[in-house]
This record gives structure tokens, sequence and C-alpha cells, in this order.
């Protein structure tokens, strides 16, 4: 069977930050904390930083592709924050990252290189065995935003753009796959209808994630349909696509409004609600409270990123005063994405199911990729500004 390995062969290892407080739920916080860095000096400024072997705040860095960060050494910063981008940290969750290279110990720039607005990033979701009963979350998830790619099952995958070139131009598959599905199926497949089929047939398995090619027709169209289906909710939007809806009467609404610091979250089934301390949304689907990736609830784990006390004293310590209200709006959306993602979760169990459909075997003179296929490509065509402001033409 095959393996997404094979398929995608091109994937990229998570990003690491290094330091958490690159990261936060809302923009605003991180300006606040960068210019709380920039206004310290000398020893103070580099304990905030929170230095490791990759970077201090005497080091300098290339400028992230696309992006405008400062290229000099940090510890003689005084210009404004760059503006924050968004980013995928974890299952589902949106958070906001500061893009300057010189914050960030690994931060992949040959994905930065290929995200733009035509881009889809898969990411595996992990998988922990034995974990507790739930509604399991797809195995391989989809975004429009950069994945930082952690994993509340500390196994997080490799991130693998749908295409290698901006633009999406180049799809990031096996050479000569969609023209052997075409050549199986009797029509056209498109590189999205592949990443389709993945989002909606990928089986976890111990050495990764399997991906199953079924011999009818018919059980390909199923799954591509199915696919399209949990890629649209995913991308929230995203792609001139429809923002995830759920029908009237179905949506969450704030019964009661989240207190300022809510310190616990819990779900009452009699009444589908979410309650966030005294706070009340209503209502919550069972199937969206129950889901998990990598064993852990995801609505717990977006709860938990911002509501985790942090060292008093450091950048992370430095957060809203209260609870947003873009902090509801964001769990509102989150709600009605796994609600929908639980309702298709009977769909994919049956396709997915073992011997729900007769496989297709091998792919002859198309798995293996070459490994030419697991680089990224060489996408650049300007100069990007290398460390202290150098120019350099790197290769992709």
């Amino acid at each position: 069977m095959p393996m997404l390995d094979a398929l995608m062969p091109w994937g990229v290892r998570p990003l690491r930050t290094g330091r958490s407080w690159v990261l936060a739920p809302d923009a605003a916080t991180l300006t606040e904390r960068w210019d709380a860095l920039v206004r310290a000096r000398g020893a103070e400024r580099a304990a905030l930083f929170v230095p490791t072997r990759a970077r201090t705040p005497g080091t300098a860095a290339a400028q992230l592709p696309g992006q405008r960060g400062g290229t000099g050494r940090f510890a003689r910063e005084t210009g404004r924050c760059p503006e924050p981008v968004p980013v995928l940290h974890g299952p589902f969750d949106r958070q906001w990252l500061l893009p300057d290279h010189r914050l960030i110990d690994e931060a992949r720039p040959e994905l930065w290189r290929v995200a733009d607005a035509a881009q889809v990033f898969l990411v595996e979701s992990g998988t922990v065995p034995g974990a507790p009963a739930g509604v399991a979350a797809p195995p391989v998830l989809a975004s429009p935003w950069l994945p930082h790619g952690g994993s509340p099952a500390g196994r997080p995958g490799r991130i693998r753009p749908l295409f290698r070139r901006p633009g999406g131009r180049e799809p990031n598959l096996a050479p000569g796959l969609t023209g052997a599905l075409a050549g199986r199926y009797g029509h056209d497949v498109g590189a999205r209808d592949v990443l389709c089929w993945i989002l909606a047939a990928a089986r976890p398995s111990p050495a990764g994630c399997e991906i199953p090619l079924p011999a009818a027709s018919a059980v390909w169209a199923a799954g591509v349909e199915l696919g399209r289906e949990l890629l649209e909710i995913q991308l929230r939007g995203a792609h001139g696509g429809e923002r995830p809806r759920l029908p009237g009467g179905r949506r969450p609404y704030v019964r009661a409004a989240p207190p300022p610091r809510p310190e616990t979250i819990a779900y009452d089934p009699a009444d589908e609600a979410l309650l966030l301390g005294t706070g009340r949304i209503a209502p919550v689907p069972a199937a969206a409270w129950e889901l998990r990736c990598g064993g852990v609830r995801v609505l717990e784990h977006w709860f938990t990123a911002r509501t985790a006390p942090a060292e008093p004293g450091t950048l992370a310590a430095l957060r809203p005063a209260g609870w947003p209200r873009e902090w509801t709006s964001d769990l509102l959306e989150l709600i009605t994405v796994l609600a929908l993602l639980g309702e298709l979760a009977g769909r994919r169990a049956e396709l997915t199911a073992p011997g729900a459909f007769a496989e297709a075997g091998e792919l002859p003179g198309v798995l293996p990729a070459p490994e030419s296929a697991r680089r990224p490509a060489s996408v650049l065509d300007h100069h990007e500004e290398g460390p202290e402001g150098q120019f350099a033409l790197p290769l992709g």
C-alpha cells in the first residue's frame, strides 16, 4: 500500500521556534512582546530573548522569504514589530507568529518560499497507541496557513506543500502519478483530486500514513468528493471558498460571556453546552467536544494554549488583560469546524475500513519517486537578503 511519503515525496520537518513567546493566539500580544524586548537593554534583553544554541541576540540571520524582518543582530534592533502572520499551531489552532528569522531557531525557509494564496499544506496529525476513546481527527490535516507542525502526540509528521513552486505550479506528487491515475479511472485527475483523496482515505499505521488507492473509479470519485468537503471545512474560507457554517438551529452561540480569565473548560452533554468557567456556549455537538488529535481533545488543547500559566517576568507572560472577543469568535469557528468534521467521520470510517474496496496494487513506473522529487525546487527569481543585509541567491 502506498505511503503518504511516496505519493507526496517532498516533506519538510516541523518548524522549531526555540522560544514560545514568538507565537501567540492574537497578533496584538506579539507586538506588545516585541516592543518590550526592544525597550530592554543589555543583559535584560538577552534574558527576555531566551537564547539557544541556534539563536541569541547576537545572531544575524537571512530574511525570511516574502517577509520584511531585519537581518542584523537583534542586540542592535530598535525598529517596529514586523507584521505577525497566521500559522497553524497544532491541530486546528490558528495562531500568530513573528516572521523574523532572527527569532526562530529553524524556520524552514523553503516552506516560506512557496507559501502563497494558492498553496495548501498537509501535515500528519499524529497518533498515540492506546489513546482514550473518542472521535479521532483525520490522520492528515490541511491548512491554508503554514503549519508550525507541532502535535499533542509529541510525534509531529512532516509538512507537505501541495505545490513545489509559487502560484500553484509543479505539484508535490510523484512524477507521473496523476497520469497513471487518469489512465486507471478513465478521466483527468488533478493535483487537488489527489489531495482530496488523501484527506479522505489516509489510514494511520506505525510506519506513517497509508494511502490506499482503489481499483474502481466509482470508489475514487466518492473518496474525492468526501475529500473536497473535508478540505473546504479545513480551509475556513481561504482560496475563495465559503467559511464553514452549520445549519440554522445548530449554530453555536454565546449564551453567557466567558469571564476575563476562565480557569476551566468542561462539557455539559445534557444541554450540549461548552463551559468556560462561568461562560457558556451552546449548542455544541458531542462529536465536536470528543474530537481528539494525538489522543488529546482538540477543544481542551485550544483552551490550554490560551490559559496555561507562564513564568512571571518572561515575554510569554505578556498576554491580554482579559478574554478578547476575537478568541470567542475563533472558538465559535473552531466548534463549527469540529462539528462538521464529526459529521463526516462516519463516511471516512466506511471508506477507510479494511476490505472496504479492492485496492489497485502497485503503480509501475511511478513509485518509488526519484530522489530529486524529495528535494525542494529551485524557485528563486530574485535575490534574498542574507545576514547583516548582504544579498545572496541561495539554492532552492
